[in-house]
């Protein structure tokens, strides 16, 4: 899809449902199309949101192995009860591994969070991308979660690939009610203040006078990588 027809099209999406967006990325990318999850807060809202539409759609699953206990138990709870074609892509070496030649690196600043990102979520992604055959992924970002996701729009291209972002326009009272509608779980670390959770080591709660974004990270930045804007992106495909 050239660049002007994709703009052409995030016109009518910007109005559209979340539904209506998913079926339309089905419709355009087919079997090209992926969806990837982190487990988070809200992430049942995506999961039941894409899957009721296309229950087989391969679901990448980026496990750092630095996740909260509760992450992974809230995975398997989810995979089961949605029954989700779950694609589960780690870093080529472990975590174990990393810290015995590498350190913490996640405790060295921009730089270190650079090459932590790029090893456990940039290439395992780009790796997920290439071997699954895809040119389009959904994901669950939304606008209110940072000044870095506020000026998104529906559809962009990131170098070669196509990203849809159904529920970009949701706030998280929209989030909640739709988990109620559909009998869905949220994350348990939610009740314990954290709203918007990856890695223990650099995540924490919301307290007061943080804003989000300052729960990811220690404030540093919000994204690790995956969903950097066009043109500034580490991930390659």
């Amino acid at each position: 899809m050239t660049g002007e027809a994709l703009k052409m099209k995030e016109i009518d999406l910007e109005t559209a449902s979340a539904q209506e967006r998913v079926r339309w990325a089905a419709d355009t990318f087919g079997d090209e199309l992926i969806m990837t999850t982190s487990f988070g807060t809200h992430s049942a809202v995506m999961l039941h949101l894409v899957t009721s539409i296309l229950p087989e759609i391969p679901v990448v699953f980026i496990d750092t192995g630095y996740l909260f206990p509760e992450t992974y138990r809230f995975a398997a709870e989810l995979s089961e009860g949605l029954k989700l074609n779950l694609k589960k892509y780690q870093a080529r070496i472990s975590a174990a591994e990393q810290e015995a030649l590498y350190g913490k690196l996640w405790e060295d600043g921009e730089s270190g969070l650079k090459k932590y990102n790029l090893m456990n979520k940039v290439e395992p992604m780009d790796r997920a991308v290439r071997e699954l055959g895809a040119k389009a992924w959904l994901a669950g970002l939304r606008r209110s979660q940072g000044a870095s996701r506020s000026g998104r729009a529906i559809a962009e291209t990131q170098n070669r690939m196509t990203k849809i972002y159904p529920v970009l326009d949701w706030d998280n009272r929209t989030m909640h009610q739709y988990l109620v509608d559909n009998d869905l779980p949220y994350h348990p670390l939610w009740d314990e203040g954290y709203v918007s959770l990856g890695d223990w080591h650099s995540t924490s709660k919301l307290l007061p006078g943080m804003t989000e974004e300052e729960t990811r990270f220690g404030g540093q930045k919000r994204e690790c990588g995956l969903h950097e804007l066009s043109g500034q992106a580490d991930f390659q495909i």
